[in-house]
């Protein structure tokens, strides 16, 4: 069987061209008369196939360069025809300058250029329909621009071109600002018409004619404008309305690149007006009298404030300039508080021994000193509270939170504190005044709230060892009376203060509530032992302090026991140390209190008083009514140094509650004085609590602040030279440099340290050989101290 035959390709050869030969004159002058018909808008009368057939053939006989540079003309000489007949007779007249007749004649010339191009469009569109054939083969050929790109550079060079090009620029500039001043304009007219310059290509790279002829003109008239309106807003404005009408101008300049301008152009319309409204006039606008950012925060303008804000972020120096008027702002605020409740102001309004000899009298009893010196510290707590509260607030409306801002604010409120010396001292006695009366009646929020406000303030206090002694004899006083609301309060501020700073911080005030929880279980077991022995003739409830604990500067003021007291408390101490050997008891009678019953003539009263004040009533106990006391007789007797006898004979013969009577009378205690018990006190309340003159919570007088400042710098000695060795041991070697940083940074917590003292420290550890300086003068080494066991 054979093989089937493979099949075999017929070849279909072209017909051979027959009929009348070609014209190309003919050919031309019939698709040119066509063309000018498209140029006529009578394109529908037209056929598509004949004027195809007509391309077609002149390209297939070899004359598409005659075809492309026919079509060419035909355009430029339409273009140029409309360029005289249509576009130059709109120009606008050169001597209109009324914007009323401007703007019309400006949109009128905008909106033919828009027509001849929106039409010239459309026929290069159809044009490029007819030649396909001749853009798909000769234009290849002939690396030339195919039909679109021939009709789109044939009107950039006949309409684009001078004076038109000028007289479009400037009818778009003119139209542009119209729109700045509020007036009435087409946006769609001037978008169409930038819509020209975007679609031309100015060389073959590809630049927009936008970029090139339109866009710096744009800029360079706005940036013109702005410098002008800039001046402008700045001497008819305030503040606030200057940043309304800035805060406008961005919103504006941005919907105009977006609505009938290139978006591309609005980053340079923004620096612009970044430039000439914001960076030009940053200072003068944030300081303007009356109206600025002073004026601004007064009336708590949240509104203009965070105008200010969002304005002042927008350039690179207006953070800065914002953030240095705050800080100043706030710190001027600082000092006003500083300067109304300072100390001095309150000495200053106190009169004058001998300036009125005969004072008038009136029904109203004027504060004390101690009194008013105590509302002062509270008010400057208080004062700077709500300064924090109104900043507060502010930042969070009108900075949005921003943690610049927020730095600046702190950095502010700590160098106005730390100007107070008393702060640290006003503070500890704001939270002795809310944890002794001022959470009565408060729930635990409501307490939590008031003392985390006080830990705000305290933050900002770089002394915070000063306040830590402070804090502790104040604390030790309200333990020590009961003064305390309560324990829980007192124990949450000290959780938020260990927080705050760290355990080494609060680890002798937590000792100090230790001490007072070992003391009630002491007292409890004593009464026990009292059980089985002879009954005391007084109840003795005794507070045992650790000394390393508790603040201990009234140790110096002893007196002598009367028997009905020593004897309690020889008793309590064989009890104590019968069950802790190796310890030795104190007597604090400067810290003690009692509660004694004293009969007069006509009645009996429960009288609190100090220990002092009970040792003085004893002596009076056995005499007559009429008896009396010398005060050198007295001060012999109770052995009490003469200061605080003075105290406590005030506190009992010229105070409120006379149980003692003076002789002569009169409101100071003299040596010359004597003292008689006052048979016939009388008083509606049956217990009395006598405080004792200046004992109670007050502010520091020059004398006291002075032992306590000398007492801190002498503690502070000790910290810098261990953390000195601290660091020495771990590094073995440092530069001063890096040795002085290092121990700034570790003690930085707690105060600043001088770096003249460390050096003083540096130099006494070196002489007890802790460490030495190396060769280069500029360098130490940590030296190991040898030890010998005896």
């Amino acid at each position: 069987m054979s093989a089937p035959r493979r099949p075999t390709k017929v070849k279909i050869k072209a017909p051979k061209r027959r009929g009348a030969e070609f014209q190309v004159d003919e050919t031309w002058g019939a698709l040119s008369k066509n063309l000018l018909e498209i140029f006529n808008h009578n394109a529908a009368t037209l056929s598509f196939e004949e004027n195809h057939r007509f391309a077609y053939n002149m390209v297939l006989y070899k004359h598409g360069e005659m075809l492309y540079n026919g079509v060419s003309k035909l355009i430029a000489g339409h273009l140029e025809t409309l360029a005289e007949n249509d576009i130059e007779p709109a120009f606008p007249s050169t001597a209109a300058h009324d914007p009323v007749t401007l703007s019309p004649a400006n949109e009128a010339l905008l909106k033919i250029a828009t027509r001849i191009w929106e039409d010239h469009v459309g026929n290069v569109n159809k044009l490029s329909q007819i030649l396909k054939y001749m853009d798909r083969v000769y234009v290849g050929n002939a690396d030339v621009p195919d039909t679109w790109h021939m009709g789109l550079n044939l009107f950039l060079k006949h309409i684009i071109r001078p004076p038109i090009k000028d007289q479009l620029v400037t009818a778009i500039l003119c139209q542009i600002r119209f729109d700045r001043d509020g007036l009435a304009i087409s946006p769609a007219t001037i978008k169409c018409s930038v819509a020209i310059f975007l679609s031309l290509d100015a060389d073959s790279s590809g630049t927009a004619v936008y970029k090139i002829d339109l866009e710096p003109e744009i800029v360079t008239s706005t940036e013109s404008y702005y410098r002008a309106e800039g001046q402008k807003l700045l001497d008819t404005c305030d503040a606030p309305e200057y940043l309304r009408r800035v805060e406008d101008r961005f919103t504006s300049e941005d919907n105009r690149t977006h609505l009938y301008l290139s978006p591309s152009t609005w980053p340079q319309l923004e620096q612009i007006l970044k430039d000439h409204l914001l960076t030009e006039h940053l200072q003068a606008v944030i300081s303007m009298e009356n109206s600025g950012l002073e004026t601004m925060l007064d009336l708590d303008k949240v509104q203009d404030l965070g105008r200010l804000y969002r304005l002042y972020n927008k350039v690179l120096d207006g953070p800065k300039v914002l953030n240095r008027a705050l800080k100043s702002s706030i710190y001027q605020r600082g000092i006003q508080v500083n300067q109304t409740t300072s100390l001095e102001s309150i000495l200053e309004s106190q009169p004058v021994d001998g300036d009125d000899p005969k004072p008038k009298k009136t029904k109203t009893k004027p504060a004390t000193l101690a009194t008013q010196t105590v509302t002062t510290a509270l008010k400057w707590v208080e004062d700077v509270l709500l300064l924090k509260d109104k900043f507060d607030n502010i930042w969070k409306l009108a900075f949005d939170g921003d943690r610049e801002v927020e730095s600046t604010i702190n950095a502010a409120f700590e160098s106005f504190v730390n100007q107070n010396k008393k702060s640290p001292e006003f503070i500890s006695l704001f939270i002795d005044e809310h944890l002794k009366r001022g959470l009565k009646g408060k729930s635990d929020t409501e307490v939590d709230v008031i003392l985390d406000k006080t830990i705000t303030v305290f933050r900002f206090v770089a002394e915070k060892d000063m306040f830590e002694d402070y804090y502790k004899s104040h604390l030790a006083k309200r333990l020590l009376l009961g003064r305390s609301v309560s324990d829980d309060a007192e124990r949450g501020m000290l959780a938020k203060l260990k927080v705050e700073s760290g355990y080494q911080f609060t680890q002798k005030l937590e000792g100090m509530f230790h001490d007072m929880k070992i003391s009630a279980d002491h007292n409890t077991a004593f009464k026990r032992h009292l059980l089985n022995i002879d009954p005391l003739e007084v109840e003795l409830s005794v507070t045992v302090m650790t000394s390393s604990v508790w603040p201990m500067q009234h140790s110096r003021s002893m007196c002598n026991f009367p028997e009905c007291l020593m004897t309690p408390a020889k008793i309590y101490e064989r009890f104590y140390l019968g069950q802790h050997s190796g310890r030795r008891l104190t007597w604090q009678p400067a810290l003690g209190n009692a509660d004694v019953r004293v009969q007069f003539e006509e009645s009996r009263h429960d009288l609190n008083v100090s220990t002092f004040a009970l040792v003085i009533l004893l002596l009076f106990e056995d005499l007559k009514d009429d008896d009396f006391l010398e005060y050198e007789e007295i001060k012999t007797a109770t052995a009490i140094e003469e200061k605080e006898l003075q105290r406590q004979l005030q506190s009992l013969a010229c105070a409120k509650y006379k149980v003692l009577q003076k002789h002569p009378a009169g409101k100071e205690v003299h040596t010359t004085d004597s003292f008689s018990f006052n048979a016939r006190f009388k008083c509606p309340l049956q217990k009395i609590k006598i405080q004792t003159v200046s004992s109670s919570t007050r502010v520091e007088t020059g004398e006291e602040r002075r032992q306590t400042v000398d007492n801190v710098e002498e503690q502070r000695r000790y910290q810098i030279e261990a953390c000195i060795v601290r660091v020495m041991k771990d590094r073995k070697h440092m530069t001063h440099n890096n040795l002085v940083n290092e121990v700034t940074k570790q003690l930085g917590n707690r105060f600043k340290p001088d770096p003249l003292i460390i050096k003083r420290r540096i130099e006494d550890l070196i002489d007890r050989e802790y460490l030495e300086r190396c060769e280069d003068r500029r360098s130490y080494n940590y030296l190991v101290r040898p030890f010998r066991l005896i």
